[in-house]
């Protein structure tokens, strides 16, 4: 079959794509906080566009370059970017319950709690049984703790479907409280492989990726996770639990604050001082992701816990994000175009008679 840009771009399609749907879909929960109906409104049908786009390249990819596929889910340092899809699918879930459509976001809970229990599974499984000359350990990176975010989410949906349904709401609270202590868990065991690769394999600026800032992206939904849980005064599950949430969260909140500084450093660390390129590229939306989460967490918790210096960090937070997204997608729309008009300039270089 001939080749055209779309059919490669299929092809290489990386499995983190869905970061541009989970960073979309979370500011637009962030100028909900923030009561801007119409710009969340818009932000929400970009999502649901990118979404819709992302699931037909991603299963006509399946169909056309199954071998592509597989060598990702073998791959350690692009196999837990398929949990993207769990992450934004939940999170779109939980901004269309915010507009009521509570039909809806059950029928995505039900794909994102699905695909979790397929993903949790074979994307682990697989990374430990391959067979590889290369130590896993040396491939652990941030989107690791991609699997923590989607485990997160799905907490963070079912919690959110708890406080705005009159049916099922014991199931609801039951599985917002098994996602959330299980991402707990999962997030002390994922960073705590990604601590040891940076001590055992320190990584070169050229490896210090933006996925490194879910390990704050992480910290931040499970705070929301836990925040909204707090809120299901009338569950037993969550009342059997409430003093233990209500301090994991504050101590995820207080984690991913510590994190932000140490993030920020580590970026002018790659692009100021070893000048690393910054350019756009798909993994930049796990930047936005954990700007616009830790904004919408700080509120939810903030409210939550009646701590009302948290609610308006949260709200100054939710406006960086914003600008962050405007940014990172205006880059977005123009790559295309510098790509082709590099490539263009790099032919006509080649092309050009040596000059002797």
């Amino acid at each position: 079959m001939r080749r055209t840009p779309v059919r490669d771009a299929v092809a290489t399609l990386s499995p983190g794509s869905f970061a541009f749907v989970m960073a979309t879909g979370i500011v637009s929960v962030g100028m909900a906080h923030l009561h801007l109906g119409l710009l969340s409104t818009v932000l929400l049908v970009i999502a649901l566009v990118g979404y819709a786009v992302l699931v037909v390249a991603t299963s006509y990819r399946a169909l056309a370059f199954p071998r592509a596929l597989r060598a990702d889910l073998m791959d350690p340092g692009r196999a837990f970017g398929f949990f993207t899809f769990v992450a934004a699918t939940n999170v779109l879930g939980t901004r269309l319950a915010i507009d009521g459509r509570q039909r809806v976001a059950l029928g995505l809970l039900a794909v994102g709690w699905l695909s979790w229990l397929v993903l949790g599974y074979l994307v682990p499984a697989t990374t430990m049984f391959r067979r590889s000359a290369v130590p896993v350990l040396g491939q652990v990176d941030g989107t690791w703790l991609v699997w923590v975010v989607a485990t997160q989410s799905v907490a963070v949906l079912a919690a959110t479907l708890e406080a705005t349904t009159t049916v099922w709401r014991d199931a609801f609270a039951l599985l917002a409280l098994f996602a959330w202590m299980l991402g707990s868990l999962l997030y002390a065991v994922a960073m705590a492989l990604v601590t040891a690769r940076l001590l055992l394999h320190p990584p070169s600026p050229e490896e210090l990726t933006p996925p490194y800032w879910i390990t704050m992206g992480a910290t931040a939904i499970s705070t929301m996770a836990a925040a909204t849980i707090m809120t299901m005064a009338e569950a037993p599950s969550a009342l059997a639990a409430s003093g233990f949430v209500a301090g994991a969260a504050l101590a995820f909140w207080t984690l991913g604050t510590w994190l932000f500084p140490v993030l920020v450093a580590a970026g002018w660390w790659r692009h100021r001082v070893h000048r690393v390129p910054l350019r756009y590229e798909t993994s930049l939306w796990t930047v936005i992701f954990p700007l616009g989460m830790y904004g919408v967490a700080s509120h939810t918790f903030g409210e939550a816990a009646e701590l009302p210096i948290v609610t308006a960090i949260g709200a100054a937070e939710g406006w960086v994000a914003l600008a962050a997204w405007t940014i990172t997608f205006a880059a977005m729309l123009v790559a295309p175009v510098r790509n082709r008009l590099r490539s263009t300039r790099d032919a006509a270089g080649h092309g050009r008679p040596d000059d002797r």
